[in-house]
């Protein structure tokens, strides 16, 4: 069974729609890779799944519990976690008190645990661990962002535009962390604006254009499809 649903979803701004009519499905242990131009609706959609931006039509589930009119923390208490665009640190803070701030739902026990995990996962976070937030790099910020989402243990994991601004080594480092978070049996929604990379490490794959679902299946059937992919999303796979 699904561990989050759309169905016929839609969703946007005020009067404006962002998204029409998308369904899409997330397995537990999958990775789903939301492609498509700048524009499509692929932030609004994660945000929206988040409590962020309205839901204007069709119904959210969650673990087969339909949450469409659910608020943002209670979606985020179900084992919804976010690493937004561009990060969106405390760049005041320190590197363990932004890890901290991503744990405040969990106990003091969960905290320590799951701090272990994020510095086994990102050894170079336990070596920054003092120094504020705007001191890192751009690739141990995003760590960093990826980290404090895992400190509230989701279930579900939505990252938006990982490879955004990032080098492709650190862009590795980060990919290959989710592979093995996902092995661990995290469930993940990537929006990445590297298609080719994306397709490396999604099981399923659904393309936006306009707001609407252009393809959605296997990312096998997906890099087969190098005409459409080059269409709506300008890559070359």
């Amino acid at each position: 069974m699904a561990w989050l649903e759309l169905q016929n979803f839609s969703c946007g701004y005020g009067e404006m729609v962002a998204v029409s009519g998308l369904s899409l499905a997330i397995e537990p242990g999958q990775i789903l890779a939301l492609l498509g131009p700048n524009g499509a609706g692929k932030t609004s959609t994660i945000l929206a799944i988040m409590g962020h931006v309205q839901i204007k039509a069709g119904t959210l589930s969650v673990d087969g519990r339909d949450v469409t009119r659910l608020p943002a923390l209670a979606r985020a208490e179900l084992g919804l976690a976010l690493v937004p665009e561009g990060r969106r640190l405390f760049s005041d803070l320190t590197v363990a008190e932004n890890l901290t701030v991503g744990g405040y739902s969990r106990s003091r026990a969960d905290e320590e645990r799951n701090l272990e995990r994020v510095f086994d996962l990102f050894p170079r976070l336990f070596e920054r661990r003092t120094q504020l937030a705007a001191s890192l790099s751009g690739g141990e910020q995003q760590m960093l962002a990826i980290g404090r989402a895992l400190m509230s243990m989701p279930r579900l994991l939505l990252v938006d535009e990982l490879s955004l601004g990032l080098m492709p080594k650190m862009v590795d480092l980060c990919l290959d962390a989710l592979k093995r978070l996902n092995k661990e049996g995290l469930a993940i929604l990537l929006v990445e604006q590297n298609t080719s990379r994306a397709l490396d490490v999604a099981d399923q794959v659904c393309v936006l254009a306009s707001g609407r679902s252009v393809f959605s299946g296997p990312a096998e059937a997906a890099r087969r499809d190098v005409d459409l992919l080059h269409s709506y999303t300008g890559a070359a796979v």
